[in-house]
């Protein structure tokens, strides 16, 4: 039976958790995508906790986009959570895209994680 596309992406996330679990050291940074927004969050698997978390719907990125589903607020929303990392402490982080192609928006999240001082 054919699968619906947000079924093939949930099997991939399944299979790229399997094998990617998130330390206190080395954090597991975890995307996920809508229509209309991106959402990026930074979990400690070991405590499962979620440390940080950032999105276009959060009240200073809101200021700034006019348009929350482009390359552009993918990128502003790395570098935001990006700068918070390291503000924190943490300077590496495992990069869980969701089971999303590395393209478009993911990556320009990534991108901008890089740009902001981030290892991937």
């Amino acid at each position: 039976m054919k699968h619906s596309r947000r079924q093939r992406v949930i099997q991939k996330h399944l299979r790229i958790r399997k094998k990617i679990v998130g330390s206190l050291q080395k954090p597991r940074l975890s995307v996920y995508k809508s229509n209309n927004h991106i959402y990026a969050q930074i979990i400690d698997d070991s405590q499962g906790k979620t440390l940080l978390s950032s999105s276009t719907r959060s009240v200073e990125i809101k200021k700034i986009l006019t348009n929350s589903s482009t390359c552009e607020a993918s990128k502003l929303v790395g570098n935001t959570i990006g700068k918070l990392a390291l503000e924190k402490g943490i300077n590496n982080v495992i990069f869980d895209r969701g089971g999303y192609l590395f393209h478009g928006r993911v990556k320009a999240l990534a991108d901008g994680l890089r740009e902001s001082g981030l290892i991937l």
